[in-house]
C-alpha cells in the first residue's frame, strides 16, 4: 500500500505541467545535470526580499528526477531562502539515509515519500538532482551579491 502511494506520487508529479514552464521574472537560473543517466533540469527562481516568490523548471529525465523537481518547487515556493536551504539539506540527508525520523521528515510534505530511494543507490542522484541544483543556484546568487 505504501509503495502504491509512492508510485502514484511519482507518476502524478513527473507528469505535472504546472511547474514545468518558463519563468518570466526569474532572478536566478541554474542548470543541473546528472551525467550518470542523462537527467537534466534548468531551475528558475524568482527571489525577492529573501523569499522564493515563484519557481519553475524545464528539462528531461527519469520519472524520479522530474517528480522530485516538481515536489521541491511546490515545497519551496513561498519559503524564505533560509527555510528553503534547510529543507533542501533535510531532503538530501533523508535520501542519503542520514535522517529517518518521520516527525522531522514531515517538514518535507509529499517529498518525504521519496525516502525509500535511500535503499536504491542508483536512483539517489536522480532524486537529489533538483535539490543540489537549488543549493548551487543559491550559493551562486550569494556569491554575486
Amino acid at each position: 500500500m505504501l509503495s502504491d502511494i509512492y508510485t502514484e506520487l511519482i507518476a502524478e508529479h513527473s507528469q505535472s505541467r504546472e511547474n514545468r514552464r518558463p519563468l518570466e521574472h526569474a532572478t536566478i537560473v541554474e542548470r543541473g545535470h546528472n551525467p550518470t543517466c542523462g537527467d537534466e533540469i534548468t531551475l528558475s527562481l524568482e527571489v525577492s526580499d529573501g523569499v522564493i516568490r515563484d519557481a519553475a523548471f524545464s528539462g528531461d529525465g527519469c520519472a524520479i528526477s522530474q517528480a522530485s523537481t516538481d515536489m521541491m518547487i511546490e515545497l519551496l515556493r513561498g519559503k524564505t531562502v533560509d527555510e528553503a536551504k534547510k529543507l533542501a539539506e533535510l531532503f538530501i540527508d533523508m535520501i542519503h539515509g542520514d535522517v529517518t525520523d518521520d516527525d522531522e521528515l514531515d517538514q518535507l510534505d509529499e517529498a518525504a515519500a521519496l525516502k525509500n530511494i535511500s535503499t536504491m543507490p542508483a536512483r539517489v542522484k536522480c532524486a537529489t538532482l533538483a535539490w543540489h541544483t537549488f543549493d548551487t543556484a543559491i550559493k551562486h546568487s550569494d556569491a554575486q551579491r
